[in-house]
């Protein structure tokens, strides 16, 4: 645990008066243990480079003789440009200063300079950022850059952390047990610290940044792990004697074989109910990977240990096509399945309702109608969630609380990368079915530009002569001033009048009541409506069969999670479909997108691409998706760390030694202190 002189004021340190202390405030920063913590974001290169060597927009320092007189030349209100030509080694370039004018005099023909800035390859030209008379002289290879505010300078941050490691650096105590430390030849935590700040040389710097990355990854995942064990011991579960015999036996009645992770996932989770401990299961598959069947398993397996099922999923749409699909399943097999949705009213909601409270209903399949007190159920056994992220947190544990502790597995068709799964997702176990069923047609996707959409709709024209449906997705409803992107309603308009009584066009956004929603999507799925212009709200839970086609207007505006959901409302029948991307995208990772969604149809490819081309935050939202905030790590870049030190803190909190032995008493007392021991939930 950190001494007392680690928690002590900032303003202790010579230097810190009252205005710098409120600056270091406005940064996070009020103790020594804080200001030893605030590590750079970036470190500057300094080192002598060769061009040749040198990569497009790369920060570079080179060393060479002016070659030119330089060239000034203003325009705006005091801005200006100063041009010169370098050689540097055998490169003849050009550098350019901005706004420094005072330059000119500095430099003079043959003299040995010293640049440092953005080198451009294609125009082997410097934006210089620094510059200096001579030849090449700093101290360091390796600077620091840190983020700051106030009146605080990077140069007045790094004496503080300076100050602060000579004066406090003894205080410093290793909280890796020497096992893991040994194991992985991480730095000791006082030498990694001072490498951070003050790197001798770019393998230093490594090193420090390696321990540091494992170090915020353990003790992340140590938390998790600990939670997702007091979770399953402390709430004492159902164990489900399912009739194995009965359920190989339903297994081999249905319409098609598992597929080898469909069989998996069904071990996992038979394997979950069979336990005394309570299933918390995340199950990832790809759009029409097969998960209702895995769902239907999961029932059945209950049913036969005389239990009931409930699944609740977001819309009405998806519930009817869920009984539907489930009916068929399971029926045959004696169970009885009851569909319970806000639509559903009067006598025969209250006929459901009695029906269920005495155990009649074996399996109940809803929206959040389920949740209501007035659903009671007898005997509750299983509950499933399908597409968890559009339910609160609140409406799940409401629909969890319906039985005694009942299983509970928590459905996706949105592939998370893994390494957000295990991550955000780390106090549940996760089932992925990362296998397609046999048969079933990859949906050709082509990338067009919007001068091409003539060429386009004839193309969709042929699909609807072919007696097929059409969808037109949409990014925004109105006409925006600030978004030069295709509305829905233009879209709507444009297309009814293309192709006026040929065929009937219907449109859809998330202005639409629910009821008009129901009904524009009933009329598609009835083929009332053959041609349906929408925005993205039938990115979940549209199941249309007959519809082949799909066209997405201003494409790259979406990202590529967001395309394959979107993708994945066709290609659900028996036909060869298409998906067509309408894009003009202007920057690299915009043309980028395009082309991985012409490359693959496997949605945790692309989700492990969205995640490198956009971040983690951008992936779920920055608010809602409950991702740490590490100080060094990087989840993206870092990942196998992440996955070595998952497996290490589950390893660890599993063995009795943790909980006993000397060696781990500073993780313990980190638990303590983040409240998981008290039972106390985690920020």
């Amino acid at each position: 645990m950190a001494s007392k002189g680690l928690q002590s004021s900032v303003s202790i340190l010579k230097g810190i008066g009252q205005e710098t202390e409120e600056s270091l405030a406005a940064m996070g920063i009020f103790t020594i243990q804080d200001l030893l913590d605030y590590f750079p974001y970036r470190y500057e290169d300094y080192r002598l480079k060769d061009l040749a060597d040198a990569q497009h927009e790369e920060r570079v320092t080179v060393e060479g003789k002016v070659h030119s007189e330089p060239s000034l030349m203003y325009f705006g209100r005091k801005k200006s440009r100063l041009t010169v030509r370098i050689l540097a080694g055998r490169y003849l370039i050009k550098v350019v200063f901005f706004n420094q004018p005072y330059l000119k005099s500095k430099m003079e023909i043959n003299e040995t300079v010293t640049i440092s800035g953005k080198w451009d390859q294609h125009r082997q030209t410097i934006t210089a950022l620094e510059f200096h008379n001579g030849p090449h002289i700093k101290k360091t290879d390796f600077e620091p850059v840190y983020s700051t505010k106030g009146s605080i300078s990077v140069k007045a941050l790094r004496k503080f952390i300076g100050l602060a490691l000579k004066e406090f650096g003894h205080e410093i105590r290793e909280n890796i047990p020497e096992s893991l430390k040994s194991m992985y030849k991480l730095q000791d935590r006082l030498l990694a610290m001072k490498s951070m700040h003050f790197p001798s040389s770019q393998e230093d710097m490594k090193q420090a940044r390696r321990r540091f990355v494992y170090e915020e990854f353990l003790y992340f995942q140590l938390k998790m792990q600990a939670l997702r064990k007091f979770e399953r011991e402390q709430t004492s579960g159902i164990s489900q004697n399912y009739d194995i015999k009965r359920l190989k036996k339903f297994i081999s009645s249905l319409p098609f074989p598992l597929t080898n992770a469909q069989k998996r996932v069904v071990n996992e989770i038979c394997k979950d109910m069979k336990s005394p401990y309570r299933m918390n299961r995340l199950l990832q598959g790809d759009v029409g990977s097969g998960k209702t069947v895995v769902a239907a398993i999961g029932l059945f397996a209950s049913f036969t240990a005389g239990f009931q099922g409930a699944l609740m999923v977001p819309t009405e749409i998806l519930a009817e096509q869920h009984a539907e699909s489930l009916f068929e399943l399971l029926s045959p097999s004696g169970l009885t399945i009851a569909l319970l949705t806000s639509s559903v009213k009067g006598k025969k909601r209250r006929e459901i309702l009695e029906r269920c409270a005495a155990g009649e209903i074996d399996v109940l399949i809803g929206t959040h109608a389920l949740i209501q007190e007035e659903v009671v159920f007898d005997n509750l056994g299983l509950v499933i969630t399908d597409e968890q992220h559009r339910f609160g947190v609140e409406q799940r544990r409401v629909l969890r609380e319906k039985g005694e502790n009942p299983d509970v597995l928590f459905m996706t068709a949105t592939p998370i990368p893994r390494t957000l799964a295990i991550t955000v997702f780390g106090e549940m176990d996760v089932s992925i079915i990362d296998e397609m069923p046999a048969g079933r047609k990859a949906i050709e996707t082509y990338w067009a530009k919007h001068d091409m959409l003539d060429r386009v709709l004839g193309f969709v024209e042929k699909e609807l002569a072919n007696g097929h449906q059409a969808y037109v997705i949409c990014p925004l409803i109105e006409e925006s001033d600030k978004l030069d992107v295709q509305n829905a309603i233009d879209v709507y308009n444009m297309l009814s009048q293309h192709f006026q009584s040929k065929y009937k066009v219907g449109l859809m956004h998330g202005r639409l009541s629910s009821d008009e929603k129901e009904m524009v999507m009933k009329e598609f799925s009835e083929n009332a409506v053959q041609l349906l212009v929408s925005t993205t709200v039938v990115e979940v839970g549209v199941n249309v069969p007959n519809a082949t086609m799909m066209m997405i207007y201003d494409a790259e505006r979406f990202g590529l999670a967001q395309l394959h959901q979107l993708r994945g409302r066709v290609g659900r029948g028996s036909e060869q479909s298409y998906c067509i991307l309408l894009a003009d995208p202007r920057t690299e990772v915009g043309k980028e997108r395009m082309k991985i969604m012409t490359e693959t149809n496997d949605g945790f490819v692309l989700s492990e691409k969205d995640l490198e081309l956009r971040g983690p935050g951008d992936f779920f939202g920055k608010k809602q998706s409950g991702l740490p905030d590490f100080k060094v790590a990087d989840m993206i870049h870092d990942y196998r760390a992440l996955e070595i030190a998952r497996n290490d803190a589950k390893t660890l909190i599993d063995s009795e030694e943790f909980w006993t032995s000397s060696e781990y008493e500073s993780l313990r007392a980190y638990l303590e202190r983040t409240g998981v021991l008290n039972g106390e939930k985690l920020d």
